[in-house]
């Protein structure tokens, strides 16, 4: 028997550490080459590791919970003598994690696994409670926190240190979104311009296009839309679909336009990403939106749903507030925020009219970038926002 040390695969885009959620094999037991071997909590997406070889789990050397880097051996296989391969060329020789192993890397959870999110099953492991034995009461009998807590009578008591305060682990992706803002917040030299746009005839045009939506079997919000009138002005201010170079001081100008979309979910912020979305129609935009939010909310998301964006917009217009002075996605240049849409008493033509009024907060690297150039790119997009001809060519 070859004794064979699996390293915590490189997975891309630029991740370095992962969290171990889950083994899903034991020592001594038995593993077949793509068998999944463990689940681990990357800084993009939740993904099951298979195995590149057959063989016997002769030791597992990381704790469920542990952070380790990309590299480190996590696990041992023993496996069969194998027939050394004939000579071939250097580029062809095996490597320690098989490309194959690599590309069938899955972020699906297996039919026969409890439906749960990351975090509830690491708050499962912390209260001691068995949560295949634990009745969902979430949306497809999903095991929620609170399902938890009832099966195990526990409840968010004091630490002992204090009875006026409670500690909770920062973890998972809370503490994943916490090391990328830092970073950040950090690293770029960071401005947020703010204005208002009249929003009354997007109202009115999404009002239009609700019917043709609904037939098509999608629900037809804001965002769509907004998407269509950001893409153009993109187009025309390229510094603002980029990202900086730091290593070799250039400016790299993004020659497609991939928009994360920042979505709140329980386990923390998420931001899956919209490939191509200049070449999509609004009703294309809205079915894509709704099924990476229902995938980032149910912990399914892919790698490839999380990585490559260009741009990001995020929406609190449903959570409400006036506005706010969104961070950054390092390492792209801006992000855009869109909020609540509130009639207001705004001055047209020396008359006070109700309006239909939204605040734009778009925070930008000054280091890319000036605030001319951002309070110009910012006009363009209200620009589009405010006229229904333009906006109706960005549709149609």
């Amino acid at each position: 028997m070859a004794r064979y040390e699996f390293k915590l695969p490189d997975i891309g885009e630029g991740v370095a550490e992962g969290e171990i959620l889950k083994w899903l094999v034991k020592e001594g037991e038995q593993v077949k080459e793509d068998q999944s071997l463990v689940e681990v909590m990357t800084d993009k997406v939740n993904v099951q590791i298979p195995s590149p070889k057959n063989g016997t789990v002769s030791k597992t050397l990381v704790k469920e919970g542990e952070v380790v880097k990309v590299g480190r051996v996590i696990l041992v296989i023993e496996v069969a003598d194998e027939v050394p391969p004939a000579p071939a060329p250097v580029q062809n020789r095996p490597q320690a994690v098989a490309p194959s192993g690599l590309q069938t890397i899955q972020a699906q959870i297996p039919a026969d696994r409890v439906l749960a999110t990351p975090a509830t099953r690491r708050l499962a492991r912390e209260l001691g409670v068995d949560i295949t034995k634990v009745r969902g009461t979430g949306p497809n009998g999903r095991v929620t926190d609170e399902d938890l807590r009832g099966s195990s009578g526990a409840s968010t008591a004091p630490s002992a240190g204090s009875v006026n305060e409670e500690r909770v682990p920062l973890r998972g992706i809370r503490k994943i979104t916490a090391e990328h803002m830092a970073r950040s917040f950090h690293t770029v030299a960071q401005v947020t311009h703010i204005d208002e746009a009249d929003v009354s005839e997007l109202v009115l045009l999404r009002e239009a296009f609700k019917g043709s939506a609904e037939k098509r079997g999608v629900k037809l919000t804001f965002l769509p839309l907004i998407i269509k009138a950001v893409v153009p002005a993109l187009k025309e201010f390229p510094y603002v679909n980029a990202s900086l170079d730091e290593t070799s001081g250039e400016v790299v100008l993004k020659k497609e336009y991939n928009l994360g979309i920042a979505t709140d979910t329980q386990n923390g912020l998420l931001v899956p990403v919209i490939k191509d979305a200049d070449r999509k129609d609004i009703f294309e935009l809205s079915a894509e939106i709704e099924k990476l939010a229902a995938k980032a909310k149910s912990g399914e998301l892919g790698l490839d749903e999380v990585r490559g964006s260009t741009f990001t917009i995020t929406n609190l217009g449903s959570v409400g507030g006036l506005f706010a002075t969104p961070i950054v996605n390092y390492p792209e240049a801006a992000i855009l925020g869109v909020h609540t849409i509130k009639k207001r008493a705004v001055v047209r033509e020396g008359r006070v009219e109700a309006r239909d009024m939204m605040y734009l907060s778009f925070s930008f690297d000054h280091r890319i970038m000036d605030g001319a150039s951002a309070a110009r790119f910012v006009n363009r997009v209200i620009e589009t926002i405010e006229d229904p001809k333009k906006l109706l060519s960005e549709i149609l």
